[in-house]
């Protein structure tokens, strides 16, 4: 007695699993998980309508052209007693062709019984497919003559019409029908059979069964081409050969070609898992509606009788029913080794899935106006901390600081360019008492001015004083020259300030705010129009700091200036010495004289001034030894200038900084806490409904509740897939 294969633990290992990939997709797991699957595919006349119907023992739609416009799914069970058919529609696509965001498996019609209705029936469920804008349940009565006079909404579709046979002559099987390969067709449609027919092969899952009509070169077979950019080593592609009965007696080397493809000694066309060759039912016989039975006893009748094939020794390479052993047992095999990378792949989206969604904000919790005035000081305590650089964020102290060097540098730039000579070309610039700096960016309205330039400026102010007195004015003149050139300086520097500051105060806007866009907007203005205030009143606070440095020229540091002024009175008098001595290279002597490898006279002069006890000399010392200078009023005047320069220097420095700071920085952090508040309450408050206005201001961005609606379903979705996976897997 021989043994029941469907009842043997294979069968119900392989029923359980096809069972778990139809679960996993009616899921919607195929767009995020590469499902184990098996895909026909085949140019028109190729017989792969004939190779389905075959399989399945259903009769599809078949009309000149092009015919199938969305992928069919087959699934076969032999756990039944008698033959039934149920069609579902499986919607994972929009209009658009885009992943929905959930699969929605819709009932197509009652359970079949008669396999003469099912020819209507998928043309039925196509056209819904193609029309998804029209209720799926107003096709369930149309005739053949009224589904063809229908113009669809979409020309192609990647939903899928599911149609599940309970049969139990059948062998346990899935797989994909798609559209016929075409080429004669407009150029739009040609391109999207074929993405549609590479969007399956393209799997590493995907078993790929190619049809290859024998009357016909392999070489000029469009599925053949496809499965080979897709499974170029052959791996998982499976050639099923049609119509050997189209060849001819005489046919002797087209014949023997096809015997060597068959029995794999073929170099140019090798697969693993090798090509099958079936007979399958001609018009003829089809009009006959002859059984499956009947149908592979004439196929088997003709390969056992016929030349060359009844002379291949492997014989299930033959006919239906050893294709679709072999295919199906292929199919059980892939599913099983699948199984573990299927669940480490479900895992590694459910992580990350989990992770987008933690990164989202949660929704609010809070009492709307809780939540607004809590934003609000939250905002405020930052930014005063960001200010008073207490913030572990130090950008606004940092690039300040920054700036105000920058700011220090520009006003270094503007000291006085005085040459003690009456030709200062032939001195270079002498930018310290020591000789030993030179400015390297100096002011371009800083002008260089010689003996004769101090001697023009003195006369030019002078007035009703008695002879031998050098008028205020000359002074107070040649002091407004370098003091106007602050102005420039100090602009810019308040202008890079500010725009730090609108950097700071954007970003921390975005940050308290930013969740809230009705809020960021509405408390944003808010801000940045305090912002603008306190910025007027800096640029009115540095102006009258600038105008404090106008006349009069003032200062009690009069030590300082004082030492200043003797210094730079020694240094010029000591620079026209040497040129009247020397001559034209006398200033470059004394700029590098700390560095001059020779002793210098003044050197020698200490040296000698120390052996007689006269200590603690320096070389500015030596000038009070000299005679008087006929230009010494011209001295003086340099000398004095250029002394209250540093003075003032070293004031401006610091004032202008610290006036930016606290009436820029320090004034709107101290104001802006009570002023956004009061702006705020007020504003709220006059409007018609209070409450409603503080939810307005906190309602969630649309985009984030769709994010988090989409990655909630999503969620949802894999946690669903992957509990199926492990149940299948502990079951198992």
């Amino acid at each position: 007695m021989g043994v029941d294969i469907s009842s043997t633990d294979y069968a119900s290992r392989r029923r359980e699993l096809m069972k778990m990939m139809a679960d996993l997709k009616s899921m919607g797991a195929e767009a995020l998980i590469d499902l184990p699957s098996v895909v026909v595919i085949g140019g028109q006349s190729a017989g792969k309508s004939s190779l389905v119907e075959a399989v399945s023992g259903i009769n599809v739609p078949r009309d000149s052209g092009t015919c199938t416009r969305c992928p069919m799914e087959c699934t076969m069970s032999s756990h039944a007693t008698s033959w039934s058919c149920t069609i579902t529609l499986r919607m994972s696509f929009d209009n658009n062709g885009r992943d929905m965001l959930k699969t929605v498996t819709v009932p197509f019609g009652r359970t079949i019984t008669n396999r003469s209705e099912v020819e209507v029936w998928l043309r039925r469920a196509q056209a819904a497919i193609l029309n998804p804008n029209v209720p799926s349940s107003s096709f369930h009565t149309k005739t053949i003559e009224e589904l063809r006079s229908i113009r669809n909404t979409l020309k192609f579709s990647r939903n899928v019409v599911c149609v599940s046979i309970e049969d139990p002559d059948a062998t346990d099987l899935s797989f994909y029908d798609l559209p016929g390969l075409i080429q004669n067709e407009e150029a739009e449609t040609v391109a999207l059979v074929k993405s549609l027919a590479e969007h399956y092969t393209k799997k590493e899952n995907t078993i790929i069964l190619t049809t290859i009509p024998m009357s016909d070169d392999m070489e000029n077979q469009q599925s053949m081409t496809l499965a080979r950019a897709a499974d170029p080593d052959g791996k998982r592609t499976i050639g099923v050969l049609t119509k050997p009965d189209t060849l001819g007696v005489g046919a002797i080397n087209q014949r023997r070609r096809w015997v060597d493809i068959i029995e794999g000694r073929s170099e140019d066309h090798t697969l693993r898992h090798g090509f099958y060759c079936v007979r399958l039912p001609d018009d003829a016989e089809r009009g006959q509606h002859l059984s499956r039975a009947e149908s592979q006893r004439r196929a088997a009748e003709y390969f056992d009788t016929t030349a060359p094939w009844s002379g291949v020794s492997d014989r299930r390479r033959f006919g239906i029913p050893g294709f679709v052993s072999d295919v199906s047992r292929l199919l059980i095999q892939l599913i099983e080794e699948a199984l573990p990378r299927l669940r480490e792949d479900i895992d590694k989206l459910l992580a990350q899935c989990n992770k987008e969604f933690d990164a989202l904000p949660p929704p609010l919790a809070n009492d709307p106006q809780i939540e607004v005035l809590g934003r609000v000081n939250a905002f405020c305590d930052v930014f005063k901390s960001f200010v008073n650089g207490s913030h572990e964020d130090k950008l606004l102290a940092q690039r300040n600081r920054a700036l105000y060097a920058i700011f220090k540098r520009d006003i270094r730039g503007t000291a006085p360019d005085f040459r003690p000579l009456e030709n200062p070309e032939d001195c270079p610039p002498l930018d310290d008492t020591e000789g030993k700096m030179t400015l390297t960016e100096r002011d371009p309205g800083v002008k260089m001015m010689g003996i004769y330039d101090i001697s023009k400026a003195i006369q030019e102010a002078i007035g009703w004083e008695l002879p031998n007195n050098v008028p205020y004015q000359a002074k107070a003149n040649l002091i407004a020259q370098f003091v106007k050139l602050w102005v420039a300086p100090s602009e810019r520097c308040l202008a890079s300030i500010n725009d730090v500051l609108d950097q700071v105060v954007d970003t921390l806007i975005s940050v308290h705010f930013g969740r809230f866009k009705v809020l960021e907007g509405y408390v944003g203005n808010l801000i940045r129009t305090q912002v603008d205030t306190c910025k007027a009143l800096a640029k009115e606070a540095v102006k009258k700091a600038l105008d404090l440095e106008a006349t009069p020229y003032y200062t009690q540091n009069t030590h300082y200036l004082q030492t200043l002024s003797e210094k730079w009175l020694a240094y010029y008098k000591i620079v026209r010495k040497r040129k009247l001595d020397r001559g034209p290279t006398v200033c470059e002597s004394v700029v590098i004289s700390p560095y001059h490898r020779g002793e210098s006279p003044e050197s020698k002069a200490l040296r000698a001034l120390a052996e007689a006890g006269y200590t603690s000399l320096s070389i500015p010392d030596l000038a009070r030894l000299l005679p008087p200078d006929s230009r010494e009023k011209e001295l003086i005047v340099m000398a004095d200038v250029r002394a209250y320069y540093h003075v003032a220097y070293k004031r401006i420095i610091d004032h202008i900084p610290l006036t930016i700071e606290h009436a820029l920085h320090h004034a709107l952090a101290e104001q802006l806490s009570q002023s956004l508040l009061t702006s705020l309450l007020t504003d709220v408050a006059s409007g018609p409904n209070f409450s409603e206005r503080m939810n307005e201001l906190v309602s969630e961005d649309a985009s984030i509740a769709q994010r988090r609606a989409a990655l909630s379903t999503r969620k949802q979705r894999l946690s669903d897939i992957r509990r199926r996976l492990v149940t299948f897997g502990s079951s198992a």
